[in-house]
């Protein structure tokens, strides 16, 4: 049906301003808080050697910045990413600071150098993320190489071989990359799937919202039948009375005529949503999906519906539930896209429920992308054509998701002769009669 590629970096809108700045406000406080205590217990309880002054002022520049930020948060309670970077980058900065003036990579509090990269790789784009790495391993490397010597009781001056230093290093720098590529990936792919999920939302909404307004059209037909039958029957009684020498009896004629054409109007208005209380009817399935695969026809394309196993009493109708509708055509344009000459939709009424299999005799998925269709920016076209169309691989996706929120389970395979098959199966389908 389609040459399925993934899309390696889709743009995802909205990834700007999403980072509340109240969170990392909150963070800063206890990040200050938490330093303050260990400088005081490392003084004052432990009465260890250390350069209190530099070490005072490096927690008060984290104070002063917090409370101006504080200031702005009124104004701007979510920052972007290039505003939390920054952010983020001055708290890694200013810890480094820290461990240089307290032992650097000697002292234990050095794996909190990854706290900031943690809540970087949770939320920010990847840029930010790779400028945040690049800054902690270029932070542990300064430490690594110079530092003051680790506070220590007596004289003699604590520290770790180098040997071991470099270990300590190594580790650090592996978990920076490690911890900073499975979080993005993890937070980014929720970001993905929540984005694709609105997506679909929204489709289900303009479908639902097209079927309301059909069935508000058919209220008013309902409405306007009897003034425009009043009309009717008061321009059919002025046209007998007047005679047709009258310079009226045109007017009265065209009158009838546009009557007669309001009255056309409403009946076919009246007639689509149905009479079930703005329920779509009921209607051989067949039509449907020649209906629904209309608007995506190709000049030599032949699209084929067949019906297997029958029922005995004959072939039930179906309701245009939009779930249903809208889930099946984006199949039935994915197959239209990209069929050589036919598109074969076979319907199985093997009992319990219906399988609809849409065949196409196109190129077919690739086989190592078959696991993966259904899910979001994944898509059925080519690079090229998704830039043209500003195609985000959502089509199966949502049509996916809405097929499977009217009951239904999809799956996706190659035919044996080549092209793609798409099977969606109703076990219990609450749509026909």
């Amino acid at each position: 049906m389609s040459e399925a590629t993934p899309n390696s970096q889709p743009h995802l809108p909205g990834n700007e301003g999403r980072v509340s700045a109240r969170t990392l406000l909150t963070i800063r406080w206890i990040a200050v808080v938490g330093q303050s205590i260990t400088l005081a217990t490392v003084t004052l309880g432990l009465n260890l050697p250390l350069p209190l002054a530099f070490a005072v002022a490096a927690v008060a520049v984290s104070v002063i910045i917090n409370l101006f930020a504080s200031r702005r948060l009124a104004r701007q309670p979510f920052l972007g990413d290039r505003d939390a970077a920054f952010y983020l980058a001055y708290d890694m900065v200013q810890l480094a600071v820290l461990l240089y003036l307290t032992g650097g990579l000697d002292n234990p509090f050095a794996v909190m150098m990854l706290a900031p990269l943690t809540v970087a790789a949770s939320t920010l784009g990847r840029a930010a993320v790779t400028m945040l790495v690049a800054l902690s391993v270029l932070c542990f490397t300064t430490l690594a190489l110079t530092a003051l010597p680790l506070p220590w009781p007596g004289q003699t001056e604590a520290g770790l071989p180098p040997v071991y230093r470099f270990g300590v290093w190594t580790a650090l720098t592996m978990s920076a990359g490690f911890i900073a590529g499975y979080l993005y990936k993890v937070a980014d792919g929720a970001r993905r799937l929540s984005m694709a999920l609105n997506a679909s939302q929204e489709a289900l909404a303009r479908a639902q919202s097209a079927s309301a307004v059909g069935a508000l059209a058919a209220a008013a037909a309902h409405e306007l039948g009897s003034p425009l039958g009043t009309i009717a029957v008061v321009a059919k009684e002025l046209a007998r009375d007047i005679p047709h020498d009258s310079p009226i009896a045109e007017d009265v004629a065209l009158l009838q005529s546009q009557v007669a054409r309001c009255r056309d109007i409403l009946a076919e208005l009246s007639r689509r949503p149905g009479d079930r209380g703005g329920a779509e009817p009921f209607v051989p399935i067949a039509a449907l999906l020649e209906t629904t695969a209309s608007p995506y026809v190709r000049p030599g394309i032949v699209l084929e519906v067949v019906n297997v196993n029958e029922p005995e009493d004959g072939t039930p109708n179906v309701q245009p539930v939009p779930e249903m509708v809208h889930g099946m055509a984006n199949i039935l344009q994915n197959a239209m896209q990209f069929a050589a000459s036919r598109v074969l939709v076979t319907v199985d009424w093997t009992a319990p429920g219906v399988m609809l299999t849409v065949t196409d005799d196109g190129p077919g998925y690739p086989p190592a992308l078959l696991p993966r269709l259904g899910e979001p920016y994944v898509s059925g076209r080519t690079l090229a054509a998704r830039e043209a169309a500003g195609n985000m691989g959502l089509g199966l996706f949502i049509a996916q998701t809405l097929l499977e929120r009217s009951g239904a389970t999809v799956t996706y395979a190659n035919g044996r002769s080549g092209g793609a098959v798409v099977a969606i199966r109703w076990k219990h389908p609450t749509f026909t009669v």
